[in-house]
């Protein structure tokens, strides 16, 4: 039987096709495993930050990851090749657990990888500046959410733009450590519109691409946006509270 019909055993759920064909029952039950493991992943990174500032010496950590000018494009580089591995794992086509493996790890890579901003935040910014952050990128992902539900257009345009301006962003970043400049409020603003960029793309997907049997898949896709997106606010707003 062809993977774009019912399973025999004639549950709603069980079609295992494209969710912009799916039936009703089923594409609803694909977005709301979707955005469930989606706040899954937000909640356990939560989980796991506060872990790591209580039973971690963040000062030591945050220390030891920005040593150097290269320090940081090491840290990098390690985080890029973990998440190419925890996406390959996410989507896996035949194991379950192989799936939900990958986005373990990658909640956890983006806790780690937040350490260092999360500390500084904390200890040299206004106290308010995280849960700021963190509310602005809420409200963000849920406009951008909406706009992409209410519209249903399809945003899979964006998919060459935003590898071009991903390309472009790591070239940046990777020159700046080396030759030591400073990526100012422009390159912040740039890549928090970037960020918004992916969420759309990712939504679409969600709405149009992803098969009803990739939820796992398409929570960690994103996941990654919006952590992505709260990364720049984050440091925005920093920026903001330093002038």
């Amino acid at each position: 039987m062809s993977q774009f019909n019912q399973h025999p055993d004639n549950n709603p759920y069980a079609y295992r096709g494209p969710a912009a064909q799916a039936p009703v029952a089923s594409r609803a039950e694909f977005i709301r495993k979707t955005y469930f493991h989606l706040a899954g992943a937000i909640l356990a990174f939560v989980l796991v930050e506060a872990a790591v500032f209580q039973f971690v010496d963040v000062e030591r950590l945050t220390s030891t990851m920005l040593t150097g000018r290269l320090g940081w494009l090491v840290v990098l580089g390690l985080f890029m090749g973990v998440s190419w591995v925890a996406n390959q794992w996410a989507s896996s086509d035949t194991s379950k657990p192989m799936q939900y493996l990958g986005l373990s790890l990658y909640v956890v890579a983006q806790a780690i990888i937040f350490v260092p901003m999360l500390f500084i935040a904390s200890r040299l910014s206004d106290p308010d500046i995280i849960p700021t952050a963190a509310l602005l990128t809420m409200m963000v992902f849920l406009g951008l959410t909406a706009v992409a539900f209410v519209t249903r257009a399809d945003f899979s345009f964006l998919r060459g733009i935003l590898m071009i301006a991903g390309f472009a962003a790591i070239g940046t970043i990777v020159a700046a450590a080396i030759f030591g400049f400073t990526l100012g409020i422009l390159f912040t603003s740039l890549m928090i519109v970037f960020a918004g960029g992916y969420i759309l793309y990712d939504t679409s997907n969600v709405l149009h691409h992803y098969r009803t049997d990739q939820h796992v898949a398409a929570s960690l896709a994103l996941f990654a946006s919006v952590a992505l997106l709260f990364w720049y606010v984050l440091r925005l707003l920093m920026s903001l509270n330093r002038r």
